[in-house]
């Protein structure tokens, strides 16, 4: 068994795609769905899985998604936070709130959310 992607339905994909270009995932398709969605793959440059697999549905309901109660987020490994933020501000997306560890001695994590409003962690490698 391996684990190859998890998707989320999203209401502009251009805005969506650049956001995770910015976190540093590279587009590598889109696939179209018949005449109802096209499917966008991207991943971590050099690894071929997994994917973070993002849906456009033509017909997105009014007011976009509802993210729901159970949702927590997806985590990324960077190798400095501070340096990640910095160039995610130049581009207009800033953390839920500054850089912190849940415990002494571990790794500083940060949130930033996505424009449809998924939450990203981001981990700094220590």
């Amino acid at each position: 068994m391996e684990f190859i992607h998890t998707c989320y339905r999203i209401t502009d994909p251009e805005r969506s795609v650049a956001f995770y270009e910015a976190l540093g995932l590279e587009k590598r398709r889109e696939l179209p769905i018949r005449e109802e969605a096209v499917n966008y793959f991207l991943g971590v440059p050099g690894k071929e899985q997994p994917e973070l697999e993002l849906t456009y549905n033509f017909e997105t309901p009014d007011g976009g998604y509802d993210v729901g109660t159970g949702y927590g987020h997806i985590a990324l490994t960077v190798d400095d936070v501070d340096e990640t933020l910095g160039a995610l501000a130049e581009k207009g997306i800033e953390p839920e709130k500054p850089p912190y560890q849940v415990r002494e001695g571990g790794a500083r994590i940060c949130f930033v959310r996505d424009p449809d409003g998924y939450r990203v962690e981001l981990i700094e490698r220590g």
